[in-house]
């Protein structure tokens, strides 16, 4: 399609200066292969014509075929409208204009025979059409037969644009050319793919149903397959360009921790992601490893021995996190695990004091400091490290890509990176957005963590979850409550924070209520959380700033308010809370009794298991991929404009095997058969910067 991304899409027959800027500020659309590439969102059957009497309320869309009886001019200025009565034979509908009145009503002539298109409207008895699409019978402009709605904006609607516009002008631009397909004959055939310019010509004007689908799918195809060559072509030549420390020794340092220090024997998941780092930081060339593991399944143990590994062979490591919570967190886990060796760890934050700062500075240069934990304080440019053999990231998908760039030149030759997450990511999406990572991922429990029980509840049973919360409480437990708003807010039936923690306090008398919130000041939140880290106070009330970082073993309850405002994933990163000690837990989602039926059953696959992978797959396929996507700072190397990362994971698999297979044979893609291939891949490409080596 190269030859027609440099065609300006002004130049095709219909559209001139004037639409072709609305369409480049609206969609994106400043070629003709933009243009092509603008599909349908969705599929109606023009074959089929409806009476004025066959028409429902929940049509989206209608057709009638009739002729028009009157038509009148109304009302003056800006509240001018042309009506107009459309008859089917029988039964009479109303149609209505606001706009291009005069040319509308030159064009109409009454008593002809027209098809009219667009969605139904009942105001009472009688049915309206606003702005219809109007065809004559049996020309060469009437659309009979399986075709597309393109999407819109309320911008391009309000100046006239419809569908049929969009229609008209694909074929425009069809008209007298062919689609070259840079795609390799062997990967066509190989996998039974619709050629290019049927697949396009399809996907505008379909013949059938069944060619439709075949359309799509070769479209969605080639937007996974080209992803997956960028990904993986960039991965191999970073795993054969990139030197890296080599970690040759198991020495003191690791092995005292292991046989003095573990606080319980490591799962097999954990000694399998274990021996993979062990492998990775032997090779002499830079690691660059993605470990998922769900909340409370050692991650922070297997990062720990990898730093280690780095310790025993002379290097420092550092673990960089979002927040200062779960920086705090981390520091001091670390600290109580390595208590017994003596390991040298601190803490960098922005809240750390000019004097400190000074000392673990002095202390990173000469090379005492073992590991540094801390958050974006970490890659300030007056941090420097002896001698960073080990970077680790949690939860890395809060920092920008620039950012962590800055934590890779910490030494002249780059760390090893180790990247941490405990938000479960779908396989097609980490394929895609964490693609050139090798992946371990930590798929069980440690012995003795019991599986959270989950429970949907309705405001009509409030006082019976509050007798339950009692019961935990008078056996020496602490309970989470955590709701959407700090504030209330009109708009929203939502209840807040503020409200919440007075009526919890009225509640739970005999208790004392700690609240923390995002904008509280960083003392006086510690000063919150450390009264019920230390038990002092018995229930905590908060926004979803303890959604990482809080750890609390004897809190056994959360109540989540309005559940239905949350992602899966966010519920269960907010669930991982509790559980984290050796007596049952509970996590109670409440909600309005009257949900819409599709939040009830996304609601109940919280109820139904606690496993983070089935969590994360169910949530893209109820809200899509678009907010992890959007989290992701570097995103995909190309737009998607067909495919979905939430369904088309089938599709996704079959074109990373295509591109491997192709970069198997051709590595650089330079043989005959591969450089229409190449050339299209680079004309897609929307980078501003190399960051293919950046994890």
């Amino acid at each position: 399609m190269n030859h027609l991304s440099s065609l300006d899409v002004k130049f095709i027959k219909g559209i001139g200066p004037k639409k072709a800027e609305l369409l480049t500020a609206e969609l994106g659309i400043s070629s003709a292969a933009d243009l092509l590439r603008n599909y349908p969102n969705h599929y109606i059957d023009r074959s089929k014509c409806y009476t004025v009497s066959d028409l429902v309320g929940e049509m989206p869309y209608a057709q009638i075929r009739g002729r028009f009886v009157t038509m009148n001019v109304v009302g003056e200025g800006a509240k001018t409208r042309l009506t107009a009565l459309f008859s089917d034979g029988k039964r009479s509908m109303e149609v209505v204009w606001f706009r291009k009145i005069k040319n509308i009503r030159e064009s109409i002539r009454l008593g002809q025979e027209y098809i009219l298109f667009g969605k139904p409207t009942r105001y009472g008895p009688i049915w309206q059409m606003a702005h219809p699409e109007i065809d004559v019978p049996n020309t060469a402009g009437a659309r009979e037969g399986f075709r597309g709605i393109y999407p819109l904006t309320e911008r391009l609607r309000s100046r006239g644009f419809t569908s049929r516009n969009f229609y008209v002008w694909v074929q425009n631009a069809l008209e007298g050319r062919s689609i070259t397909d840079p795609m390799p004959a062997s990967v066509v055939m190989s996998r039974s793919l619709m050629p290019l310019d049927k697949a396009i010509r399809q996907i505008h004007m379909p013949e059938s149903p069944e060619l439709l689908e075949k359309a799509k799918y070769r479209l969605k195809f080639d937007e996974l397959f080209y992803i997956q060559l960028d990904i993986v072509k960039n991965s191999r030549v970073r795993h054969q360009s990139t030197q890296g420390f080599r970690f040759r020794r198991i020495a003191e340092w690791f092995n005292n921790f292991y046989n003095q220090c573990l606080p319980f024997p490591l799962t097999d998941a954990q000694k399998r992601v274990v021996k993979e780092i062990r492998a990775d930081v032997n090779t002499g060339r830079q690691m660059n490893r993605l470990v998922q593991g769900d909340v409370g399944s050692g991650k922070t143990i297997v990062a720990l021995m990898a730093m280690l590994m780095a310790i025993d062979n002379g290097y420092q490591a550092c673990l960089m996190a979002p927040t200062e919570i779960l920086a705090t967190q981390h520091f001091e886990t670390l600290n109580a695990m390595t208590a017994k060796i003596g390991l040298n760890i601190e803490l960098l934050t922005g809240s750390t004091k000019a004097a400190r700062r000074r000392a673990i500075h002095e202390s990173l240069r000469d090379g005492s400091l073992h590991i540094l934990v801390g958050t974006h304080a970490l890659i300030e440019d007056n941090v420097t490290f002896a001698n960073l053999g080990l970077a680790v990231i949690d939860e890395q998908h809060r920092f920008g890509v620039a950012q962590r760039a800055k934590l890779w030149r910490k030494n002249i030759c780059p760390p090893h990176i180790l990247v941490m997450t405990a938000t479960p990511i779908p396989r097609t999406l980490a394929m895609t957005v964490y693609g050139d990572l090798d992946v371990s991922v930590i798929d069980e429990l440690p012995p003795g963590r019991k599986p959270v029980t989950t429970l949907l509840r309705y405001d009509n049973q409030r006082n019976g979850t509050y007798k339950a919360v009692y019961n935990q409480l008078r056996q020496g437990r602490q309970a989470y409550i955590v709701y959407p708003l700090i504030d209330e807010n009109e708009k929203l039936d939502l209840r807040s924070l503020q409200e919440g923690y007075e009526i919890i306090r009225q509640t739970f008398p005999d208790y004392n209520v700690a609240m923390v919130h995002g904008r509280m000041k960083p003392d006086e939140k510690d000063h919150q959380m450390q009264l019920f880290i230390s038990g002092q106070a018995r229930i905590l009330v908060a926004t979803t700033v303890i959604e990482v970082g809080v750890n609390v073993p004897n809190a056994s309850v959360m109540i989540i308010e309005n559940a239905e405002r949350f992602g899966l994933s966010q519920l269960h990163q907010l669930r991982g809370r509790v559980g984290r000690g050796a007596d049952q837990s509970y996590c109670v989602l409440m909600t309005k009794y009257q949900i819409a039926a599709e939040t009830r059953k996304r609601l109940e696959v919280m109820t139904s298991t606690t496993d983070g992978f089935v969590i994360a797959e169910a949530d893209m396929k109820f809200r899509g991929p678009g907010d992890i996507e959007g989290t992701m700072q570097s995103g995909m190397p190309f737009d998607l404009h067909i495919a979905s990362l939430a369904t088309d994971g089938a599709i996704m698999q079959q074109a990373r095997q295509a591109a491997e297979s192709v970069l198997d044979s051709d590595p650089e893609l330079t043989s005959p058969a591969h450089r229409d291939m190449k050339r299209y891949m680079q004309s897609l490409t929307r980078r501003t910067a190399d960051w293919s080596n950046i994890s």
